[in-house]
């Protein structure tokens, strides 16, 4: 209620969905149904994958789950979705533009469409092995099999209007992962296993520290960059300003629950606790944590459809990363969508290169993900503050969040050994120094703003 207050939410307001509605990407929906749509959209395997890697930090992880949902991820994923509905739907690279500049809207345009890109490829080629290895036999054992079927089902949802393909069956996913999540922790509580208490020092076997290794590992869970390219998509759809808070806000702390039952169960489930997760994840990742948790917990019948429910995660997230990269672009070139040759003039070449990107082993390339994540996240949060300090509004619930992920992304990325492996004897102040740095940039902004409103009222 706090941030919807801030940001000054208006029922009276008409919105895109009414003002531009075209009958392919601006359709007004029920709030309940966008609801479901944006909360799988945003999820992927963020909330479970992440959660489980940031188990293994320890009990602390709980903490940034809390904290990083309410006061960064909310606020994040609500002014991403409500800038776009006061701006006609415009995508996030645009939004940033406006107030950030121009030469920020091209390096969002080209820094977003690149990760969208690499999301939805990863989104079919691992959904593709997943299905590959449920036990079936001949044909639909073969991932190549599954793989052309989801890429042709990616590309009827990113093309389709988007009351076609995707509210209608989105709802269903919804409810199999929400069915799922409550499942889990009722056979955790039921069968009695303990949960750790929140302990503030890392549990990593490989003795990787917290900070800030966490704040980027669990993302999707507490604040994530992608789903500032999503909002946007649900803003187009969303039919009254006051369903932004149940929409926006609430699915990202759906999520944050997900996460928080998936890191409880990595925790608990296995015998040691964070030793017996290590040696687990070491074995079969994250995805063999997903099935021993599920079939564990839930037996044979309930496991196999928690499963199918991780399965659509990034699936549900994989066919809307390509549907906002044709919205990015068609956004940045003004190209009308209603045509469906013009959605095809797109859609082909994003699909071509997707496509070329499953034949290669890129998972160097993948490791920058998480860093380049956070850092739009950083970028978007720091839009918000200037929106809310150009409109007189309290910034601080934007300001203090930018200014923490900007330590988080500058530590990380010099840390980090896909970064700089530099020694956090530098990392640390040079995080904190960045932070300040970005602080006084912003301040200085603030400064010449009311220089020159108090210049304008003088002149009257």
């Amino acid at each position: 209620m706090f941030v919807e207050n801030v940001f000054g939410a208006d029922s009276s307001r008409r919105t895109p969905a009414y003002t531009k509605e075209d009958g392919v990407d601006f359709v007004p929906l029920s709030w309940p149904r966008i609801f479901l749509i944006q909360f799988l959209n945003i999820a992927g395997l963020g909330p479970i994958y992440g959660a489980i890697l940031g188990a293994l930090y320890g009990p602390a992880s709980f903490l940034w789950i809390v904290l990083g949902s309410i006061f960064a991820g909310g606020v994040h994923d609500y002014f991403s979705g409500m800038l776009s509905v006061r701006h006609e739907g415009k995508s996030i690279s645009e939004i940033v533009g406006i107030y950030l500049g121009r030469k920020a809207r091209v390096a969002i345009i080209v820094f977003s469409t690149i990760l969208l890109i690499l999301i939805g490829t990863v989104f079919m080629s691992g959904p593709a092995g997943l299905m590959a290895n449920l036990g079936f036999t001949g044909l639909l054992a073969q991932s190549n099999f599954w793989l052309v079927i989801i890429l042709l089902y990616y590309f009827l949802a990113t093309v389709d209007p988007i009351d076609k393909i995707v509210s209608r069956i989105y709802p269903l996913f919804g409810a199999v992962l929400l069915i799922m999540a409550l499942g889990i922790v009722s056979m955790l509580l039921i069968k009695g296993y303990e949960i750790p208490e929140i302990a503030f020092r890392s549990f990593h076997p490989e003795g990787l520290p917290l900070w800030p290794m966490l704040f980027v590992t669990i993302a999707c869970g507490a604040v994530s960059g992608f789903h500032s390219t999503q909002s946007p998509v649900m803003s187009r759809c969303l039919t009254n300003e006051k369903y932004g808070r149940r929409i926006f806000y609430g699915a990202m702390i759906a999520e944050g629950v997900i996460a928080l039952i998936w890191a409880a169960a990595a925790m608990s489930f296995f015998p040691g606790g964070v030793t017996g997760l290590s040696e687990i994840t070491t074995a079969g990742g994250a995805a063999l944590v997903v099935k021993n948790v599920s079939l564990g917990l839930l037996g044979p019948v309930g496991g196999i459809l928690a499963i199918l429910g991780v399965i659509a995660c990034p699936i549900t997230s994989g066919d809307t990363a390509f549907r906002s990269v044709r919205l990015t672009i068609a956004d940045a070139i003004n190209l009308d969508q209603r045509p469906l040759k013009n959605r095809l003039i797109i859609a082909l070449p994003i699909f071509a290169i997707g496509f070329s990107l499953t034949l290669i082993d890129f998972s160097i390339v993948w490791r920058y993900f998480a860093f380049s994540n956070q850092a739009l996240a950083t970028i978007v949060l720091w839009t918000s503050a200037v929106y809310l300090s150009n409109n007189d509004r309290f910034h601080w619930i934007a300001t203090i969040p930018a200014a923490f992920m900007t330590a988080v992304v500058t530590t990380y990325i010099l840390q980090a050994p896909e970064g700089f492996s530099l020694p956090t004897s530098i990392t640390y102040p040079a995080g904190v120094g960045c932070a300040a740095a970005a602080c006084g940039l912003f301040a200085t902004f603030l400064r010449k703003r009311s220089l020159s409103s108090a210049y304008s009222v003088s002149k009257q």
